[in-house]
């Protein structure tokens, strides 16, 4: 009897960024180039582009569920990406559909502001993030100003990243990665805690571009395409965070609207092939 073969699968659960950087663009465009067949779910329309947002419009809760199922029940990615959550209702129902479906690898981006600093979530939401995500997430990957939110620590050292990182695993996260691209020096570091284990870093050389658009949509959703390739957590946080760094190199210096830019998703596409 003949093996079914598959490809690779992961689904991006988040916005949509009319200006193609960020959101559920930047996350297909990452799943793509890494090799990996991509599924979306959308949370939220934006009108947005490299200069700010406008507007944003979240998706009903009726449609959203019944994304979800159509996605779940036809694809079973068993990687899924989750980005901006506008509200707490759509927090709870995609709570429910990880129940539901139990795909293998869930990374939670907890996006909060957008590159230009618009506000993109409601400020309820964010408790209901912390209760009825971290405990179902694999890894969660927020930024330093999203970590002081969510840890109530003031983050400004290296310590404090490592101490706020471990207050988000004692609010539930089994996982962390906390981003250092917003901390200045000649390198980025991230650091990865995960429950009951020392600290990891993370280091790469700075890559000194306006183009940072969609930088935290791109990492976590290739830390997923990671994972759904069968890669280990640890490996997948280096892949992703080597992707991101060559993706910001290769978009550097190119101009695309009048704001900050995108990265180069595609300097090195992969080929998607089959599993069994």
């Amino acid at each position: 009897m003949q093996k079914s073969l598959r490809y690779p699968m992961a689904c991006t659960i988040a916005g949509s960024d009319s200006g193609g950087g960020a959101g559920i663009q930047a996350d297909l465009k990452t799943f793509s180039a890494l090799g990996v067949f991509g599924t979306s779910v959308i949370t939220a329309i934006t009108a947005q582009n490299t200069l700010g947002v406008t507007g944003i419009q979240a998706i009903s809760p009726e449609i959203l569920s019944k994304q979800l199922n159509a996605v779940f029940e036809d694809f079973a990615p068993n990687a899924v990406k989750i980005g901006m959550l506008h509200n707490a209702e759509a927090v709870r129902i995609i709570a429910d559909a990880i129940d539901a479906f139990c795909p293998k690898y869930v990374v939670l981006d907890p996006v909060m502001i957008s590159e230009s600093g618009s506000k993109l979530i409601e400020s309820e939401t964010i408790s209901v993030i912390v209760s009825e995500l971290f405990r179902r997430a694999t890894l969660i990957t927020p930024n330093i100003f999203e970590a002081e939110i969510l840890s109530g620590i003031k983050i400004e050292n290296d310590d404090d990243m490592i101490s706020g990182a471990y207050t988000l695993i004692e609010k539930g996260a089994q996982a962390v990665l906390l981003k250092g691209g917003h901390r200045i020096g000649v390198e980025k570091t991230d650091y990865l805690v995960v429950k009951e284990s020392d600290p990891m870093t993370f280091s790469l050389p700075t890559v000194y571009t306006k183009n940072t658009h969609g930088t935290g949509c791109t990492l976590s959703s290739a830390i997923a395409a990671y994972l759904a390739l069968g890669k280990e957590l640890k490996e997948a946080v280096w892949l992703a965070k080597v992707y991101l760094t060559k993706a910001l190199q290769a978009g550097s210096d190119v101009t695309i609207g009048k704001g900050s830019g995108p990265v180069n998703h595609f300097f090195d596409p992969k080929r998607m092939t089959v599993q069994s």
